[in-house]
């Protein structure tokens, strides 16, 4: 019972010191999430499809491994 209770006190003052350092360091609690948004460089696009730029979209072979013809089996 010891152990539970010295887990619960450590999860207990964790948990405090994370509130009281987010309501210290909180910042920018009166902007709005729209307004953070339009705070950031707003020429750069996101990218559509951030998978296939990447090159690792399933499906997403490049052109030139395509045309490849099979080799016919020998019988």
């Amino acid at each position: 019972m010891q152990r539970v209770r010295v887990g619960l006190t450590g999860l207990a003052c964790v948990f405090l010191l994370v509130m009281l350092a987010t309501a210290f360091l909180g910042g920018n609690r009166d902007q709005s999430p729209s307004d953070v948004s339009n705070s950031a460089n707003t020429n750069v696009e996101a990218p559509s499809e951030p998978l296939a730029e990447l090159g690792v979209a399933p499906g997403n072979t490049p052109p030139a491994a395509t045309a490849v013809p099979a080799k016919p089996a020998h019988r």
